[in-house]
């Protein structure tokens, strides 16, 4: 699954760490998730959304 979180991220000055507390989970999750080495959990993916104002579509995307 591809997504465009590291941008995201970036655009707001945010580490890898403050992301990962903010959705409390480790650096390292966010990481995966990055990386396109892990996809979210649905739970997840809508915090992650919540959190950037945006929808999941806008997020996350499936690799084509």
């Amino acid at each position: 699954m591809k997504n465009r979180l590291k941008v995201l991220r970036a655009e707001r000055n945010w580490s890898q760490a403050d992301l990962a507390e903010s959705l409390d989970v480790s650096r390292q999750a966010v990481n995966a998730i990055e990386t396109g080495k892990h996809a979210p959990s649905l739970p997840l993916a809508f915090r992650i959304a919540r959190l950037l104002g945006m929808t999941i579509e806008e997020i996350f995307h499936e690799e084509i």
